[in-house]
Parts: structure tokens; C-alpha cells; sequence
């Protein structure tokens, strides 16, 4: 038997989505691997979401970003976003720690203020990116109870 490598994991895991939400993770998630080349991506396929995490050492409390993949859209995490200067007021979120933009599409992540908001987030981080880590794929966790990957069917009334 083959063993999946990381990789086809999480392209499987993308592919229960449906085809609209799988391609704004999977552009989203090459952008964010373009611009953090020297992330560790912590992968969780979990009971509510897809989550993919960029952390600088492979330590989920360090991660700095995720995508969080739902049924029916995408979302960009600021991991450490609570102490995060956001004068626009694009970040959403209440806890004590993360806060989070809903993303439109893959695009969202090239606008000037989500750009400038995560430049300060990786300024701002516990743990600096280090130059001499090289990128690497992790799948941490498979929940096996999940939600539908896929919006549930509307009831006709």
C-alpha cells in the first residue's frame, strides 16, 4: 500500500469542499506559502474546519496565521491578532487571542491594508520567521467525526 505524502492529504481534504470554496483555499493558501517561505504549515482537518497553519517553528501556540476553510467560505487568522493595531477595523472577533477576516476570494490577501495588517502581525509575533527554516507540510490532526464539507441542501418548503 501507498502512503499519501502531506501534500495529497491536504488535497484530498480540499477536495470534499465544493469546487468554489476548494480553489479560494487552494489560491489563498499558495499566496501565503509564496509570502512565508520559511513557515512550518501545520495542517488540521477538524470537526468544524480545514484549518492551515503558519508558524515559524511547527509549534501550533507560535503560529502566527491559518486559513480556516468552511463549507461555504474561507477566513485568514491572525493567530496572535487580539494585541494587533487594526485601524481600519477589518479584523473580526471577540476571544482572547485570534482575530479573523472573512475572505471574499484569494484576493483579500492582496489588498494594501490585509497586507499591511499582516506585515505588523509578523513584526509584532512571539516568534520571528527565521531565514534558515525551510518550508515544510505537517499534517497535525484528522478529526474522525466532522461536519458536512459541503453546504447542506435547502429544504423546499
Amino acid at each position: 500500500m501507498k502512503t499519501e505524502s502531506a501534500e495529497q492529504q491536504l488535497d484530498r481534504f480540499l477536495d470534499a469542499f465544493t469546487p468554489e470554496v476548494a480553489d479560494v483555499a487552494r489560491k489563498s493558501l499558495a499566496k501565503l506559502r509564496k509570502r512565508l517561505p520559511h513557515a512550518i504549515e501545520l495542517v488540521y482537518d477538524n470537526y468544524n474546519a480545514l484549518a492551515c497553519g503558519f508558524s515559524p517553528n511547527g509549534r501550533a501556540s507560535d503560529g502566527v496565521f491559518s486559513i480556516a476553510v468552511y463549507p461555504k467560505y474561507v477566513t485568514l487568522f491572525f493567530l496572535q491578532g487580539v494585541k494587533l493595531p487594526d485601524p481600519d477595523g477589518l479584523l473580526q472577533g471577540a476571544g482572547s487571542a485570534v482575530r479573523h477576516i472573512r475572505m471574499k476570494d484569494e484576493t483579500t490577501l492582496d489588498r494594501a491594508d490585509v497586507k499591511a495588517l499582516m506585515a505588523t502581525a509578523m513584526k509584532m509575533a512571539k516568534v520571528p520567521f527565521d531565514d534558515a527554516v525551510t518550508y515544510q507540510l505537517v499534517i497535525k490532526s484528522i478529526s474522525a467525526k466532522q461536519r458536512p464539507r459541503r453546504p447542506l441542501p435547502v429544504k423546499a418548503k
